[in-house]
């Protein structure tokens, strides 16, 4: 193989080896020292916040933003069937009970399906709003891929039954509305609270990683106070509250520090990259780029072709497999979470979109670091092997 294009890797040109270098120096690699306030910081600047809260994981910040909003064993949870599995377990993690709502074509939760389940499936009584004798506690919504969930309808509708809504921004961070009620107002910032994720393939890393913000200062601080084990009295370890080991480490937050002074230009990138992607792709036959939502300005952060199925039969494993025999990394959208074993059994609402797009969308490479040739090569390789498909 002569050459290998990763799917999406992390870029660390700037002043990652600085940084954590000056914190080894400095002798603080655990969940104490200056750079993680220096990164909650940096959040919080960038998006324009009060307060942010660094956190082991963009599953924790998930979690905590759970436990904040009140879920209890029995209480519903309105979830996505069409995003990685991480954005729904921590649901079972509060013994709660997820609900799947359908998506819409920009991968994520459709309002107008969203709205119907509560007023078809559940029972308002002015004050809670029920299903099954359960109360519909929150709403866990992703923005998939770096688009932007269409958060003015489904903030009208949480609003008008009191449930609190939890924006899954792990893969959004940068993502900005231009237009409408919340233009300037970042993916993350609209909900009662935003969760974000700096694992390998995010746009920023910090190996692992996240972090969460909510709409009162205070409630983002005591999320903050929760992720290191409650801790009431650092002397004689009084603890008042169920605490969790959610806090991330000094060395995760040099690497972001220095990831969060580069985020600028890795959008500017991951953008450019797709229209050069949207262009080369421009009426092909057997598979077409999917947009992102108009009214935004997406980080642009994975790209998906979807699939002509009436054309293409291959299985998306097949794609994949010949393309990586290419030197080209691809990857299917996920298995909806609602067939995974620990979910089969859970309600789903009116799934149609998310299937569809389940069997045809595949991602192509990324990566900051990719060249105008990698993408051109990508292009033409996916472009041939479709066309024999189809052909064949």
């Amino acid at each position: 193989m002569d050459r290998f294009i990763p799917l999406s890797i992390p870029n660390f040109e700037g002043n990652e080896k600085k940084y954590v270098n000056d914190a080894l120096d400095q002798g603080w690699v655990s969940t104490g020292g200056a750079y993680i306030t220096k990164l909650e910081r940096a959040m919080a600047a960038f998006l324009g916040v009060e307060n942010t809260a660094a956190c082991q994981s963009g599953t924790s910040a998930l979690h905590l933003s759970l436990v904040e909003a009140g879920v209890k064993p029995g209480d519903v949870v309105l979830v996505p069937p069409l995003t990685f599995i991480a954005a729904v377990n921590p649901v079972k993690y509060q013994f709660a009970t997820p609900v799947f709502i359908d998506c819409d074509d920009s991968f994520c939760m459709d309002p107008q399906k969203l709205k119907a389940f509560c007023e078809e499936a559940c029972t308002w009584d002015g004050i809670t709003l029920t299903h099954n004798g359960a109360a519909v506690k929150a709403i866990v919504v992703v923005h998939v891929f770096g688009n932007m969930a269409d958060m003015e309808a489904i903030m009208d509708i949480a609003e008008a039954y009191g449930v609190k809504v939890i924006e899954d921004a792990t893969e959004a961070l940068g993502t900005k509305y231009t237009e409408g009620c919340y233009a300037g107002r970042y993916a993350g910032t609209i909900g009662d609270f935003g969760c974000f994720s700096f694992n390998g393939n995010k746009i920023i890393t910090t190996g692992g990683g996240g972090a969460v913000t909510a709409r009162a200062s205070s409630t983002v601080d005591h999320i903050r106070f929760l992720s290191t084990q409650a801790k009431t009295d650092p002397h004689y370890y009084i603890h008042d509250e169920v605490g969790y080991n959610y806090r991330m480490t000094n060395l995760q937050a040099a690497l972001g520090v220095a990831q969060m002074e580069e985020l600028p230009e890795f959008i500017r990138r991951k953008q450019r990259n797709y229209e050069l992607y949207k262009e080369l792709f421009q009426g092909f036959a057997y598979g077409t780029l999917m947009p992102f939502r108009a009214g935004t300005d997406s980080n642009k952060w994975f790209y998906s072709l979807c699939i002509d199925r009436s054309r293409i039969t291959a299985s998306m494993r097949e794609i994949i497999v010949a393309l990586h025999g290419k030197g080209i990394e691809t990857r299917a959208i996920w298995g909806l979470i609602n067939e995974q074993k620990p979910y089969e059994n859970e309600e789903t609402y009116k799934l149609e979109k998310a299937p569809y797009y389940a069997d045809r969308i595949l991602n192509i490479p990324s990566s900051t670091q990719i060249t105008e040739d990698e993408i051109r090569y990508v292009t033409d390789e996916v472009k041939q092997l479709l066309r024999s498909l189809a052909d064949g």
